[in-house]
């Protein structure tokens, strides 16, 4: 496949075919189909070479804004464990779980919980790989094209109350049982986005949200947050 024709004929498809891709597989791995010991790495390398072969060419890993993106990651990181940790039954509400938005469900088996390579591919796609794909299709991709469907004319970090708002909801649902703080996640996401137009440091703040996330759930054991 000829991927630079691919960019060129489809300008959307580095932003959004690698997240269609990572829904697909996770899809995939909520079935069960492939054991653990395939699946996680085989997920690395998959999305690792969709975002290579399709995305390079649009990918901005340079922050501008260093501390304070990485002071954002932590603050959604806390955003997001707040509600279960201050009020312990708080995600059992029918408005958190229920039959559109799913319920809590490990995403790994128990024995896969003690295998230390198979933690160590979950994180990896975590850190490293969900923060690109999730950013740009999220943030540099919708939030602009929203805006206009000739989003590559509309500037990254462009402010649109509807496409602000729309974007930020739509990255809830995407979260399931924690939609709640999700769209609080896709706030501040968005709002950083809006300041520092800089996909780079959006990817930075994501990512360190992601790692705390990471480093919180295997020294705590409380799966229920990779679902």
């Amino acid at each position: 496949m000829d991927f630079n024709l691919l960019r060129a004929r489809y300008p959307g498809a580095p932003y959004v075919l690698p997240f269609l891709l990572f829904l697909l597989l996770l899809a995939v791995g909520r079935e069960r189909l492939v054991p653990p010991e395939i699946d996680l790495p085989a997920r690395v390398i998959i999305l690792g070479a969709a975002l290579w072969f399709v995305s390079r060419g649009v990918i901005q890993l340079r922050s501008r804004q260093l501390l304070l993106s990485s002071c954002v990651g932590v603050l959604v990181f806390v955003l997001w464990i707040a509600p279960g940790e201050l009020f312990p039954h708080y995600r059992d509400h029918w408005l958190l779980q229920n039959a559109v938005t799913g319920s809590l469900q490990v995403s790994l088996s128990k024995d896969s919980l003690g295998n230390p390579w198979l933690l160590a591919c979950r994180s990896i796609r975590a850190v490293l790989l969900v923060p690109i794909i999730e950013e740009l299709f999220w943030r540099a991709w919708l939030m602009r094209w929203l805006i206009s469907p000739r989003f590559q004319e509309v500037r990254l970090g462009a402010f649109d109350l509807s496409s602000f708002c729309l974007t930020a909801i739509l990255f809830a649902t995407e979260h399931g049982p924690f939609w709640d703080v999700g769209l609080m996640a896709g706030l501040v996401y968005n709002w950083w986005m809006v300041r520092t137009r800089s996909l780079g440091d959006c990817i930075l703040a994501h990512a360190v949200t992601n790692s705390c996330l990471c480093g919180y759930v295997i020294a705590t054991h409380r799966w229920e947050y990779w679902l």
